[in-house]
């Protein structure tokens, strides 16, 4: 091959991968837009409160002495005139259950709390899908609210979801919740995470009734008891072992033919998902292999394309500086400016400091790593680990 050819064929690849990252970013920030379109509805004023239905609240908590008293508290201090909480101890083994005691001894709101407790995890059974079906065996409400233990709830977090639900006719509907960074790996990491979400997942995809694309945040999700019975809740065949409890239900919803919406509650529900390097990389490990929708062969995709549009555009363009190849410098300088614009666009929603801009490689390339060893362990059988349990991933 003549030099000539080979040199019109590098510029022709070095500005197609240009423009293609270019155009990446530009449907990724289409995508998340659509997010940020669903704004919060704090209710209309239109429902008299007299009429609103009972709801349960049912909360699973493992090992989360921690997080449980901010939690419990803020679920019990809602302005909603009729719920119980039902909080589902699942075997823990730390301060968990003396926490939730002291909570109902000492609390004015102490007798809406009602503490079941797990002591083993049944063969067939995921944890948290046990858990929520113990804890909705037990409920008594026309709605249950599915959250976390990790979750804080401002008081009329729940008036306003049940409000919104029953003026758009919803069946489930879940909350997009704010995330609380304050540690460097939340705020590495987590704009990552949402990004990767939100293009497999897309807003107006989740709340169009005609698509088969569905998710919740297990964080916030409210629904309504007679479609939890109708679909057979978590005691499923689908439903008892999945690990993505809250996708996984979504889906089902969907497949009911019932209503599903999920909007932004920032501001009514904020949530700090996980504390530290460790933590991250577990609980990403545990959700991104089993939440890619498109199997074993869009996951290698990902795995090869996220260096991509994370990590090479800054190479280009740095060696493109030292060794003076200016075109190369340009192309990789276009496209990190476009990585970093969208980057920063997500971080201003996650209110991340516009400094984290720069560590946009570190997380694609810790993604990377994550992506890769749940394959693995998804190829190997090994499954995936979460609180001293180990779940196989189909």
């Amino acid at each position: 091959m003549k030099h000539s050819t080979r040199r019109a064929l590098g510029k022709l690849a070095l500005w197609s991968y240009a423009v293609g990252i270019v155009g990446f970013y530009g449907i990724a920030y289409l995508r998340t837009r659509a997010d940020e379109s669903s704004q919060q509805d704090t209710g209309s004023g239109l429902i008299d409160v007299g009429v609103l239905p009972r709801v349960s609240v049912i909360l699973p908590a493992r090992d989360e002495e921690r997080n449980i008293l901010r939690s419990v508290t803020s679920l019990l201090e809602q302005d909603y005139p009729d719920f119980e909480a039902i909080v589902v101890d699942d075997a823990s083994t730390d301060r968990t259950p003396a926490i939730l005691r002291e909570i109902a001894a000492r609390h004015p709101h102490g007798e809406r709390l009602r503490v079941l407790r797990v002591d083993e995890l049944p063969p067939g059974w995921a944890g948290k899908p046990h858990a929520i079906h113990t804890g909705a065996s037990a409920a008594t409400g026309e709605w249950l609210l599915l959250t976390d233990a990790d979750t804080y709830h401002a008081p009329e977090a729940l008036r306003s979801a049940v409000e919104r639900a029953l003026r758009d006719g919803m069946d489930l509907f879940s909350y997009g919740t704010t995330q609380e960074l304050p540690d460097f790996w939340g705020r590495v990491l987590m704009p990552m995470a949402y990004m990767g979400i939100s293009m497999q997942y897309p807003a107006a995809s989740v709340n169009d009734p005609t698509s088969p694309v569905a998710i919740a945040n297990g964080q916030y999700i409210l629904i309504k008891r007679a479609l939890y019975d109708k679909i057979g809740g978590y005691a499923s065949a689908s439903l008892r072992r999945t690990v993505l409890d809250d996708r996984d239900l979504a889906r089902a919803t969907k497949q009911a033919g019932a209503r599903m919406e999920m909007v932004d509650g920032r501001g009514l529900v904020s949530t700090r998902m996980y504390r530290g390097l460790r933590e991250h990389w577990r609980g990403w490990g545990k959700n991104a292999y089993a939440g890619s929708r498109g199997g074993s062969e869009f996951f290698l995709l990902m795995i090869a394309g996220l260096p991509l549009v994370t990590i090479v555009p800054f190479a280009l363009a740095l060696g493109g500086l030292v060794t003076r190849h200016w075109r190369v410098a340009i192309a990789g300088g276009t496209t990190a400016a476009a990585a970093l614009a969208y980057r920063a666009w997500l971080q201003r929603g996650m209110r991340v400091p516009w400094r984290y801009v720069a560590t946009l490689p570190l997380a694609g390339a810790v993604f990377t790593g994550i992506l890769s060893r749940g394959l693995w362990r998804s190829l190997t059988h090994r499954g995936v680990e979460w609180k001293g349990r180990s779940y196989t991933v189909r």
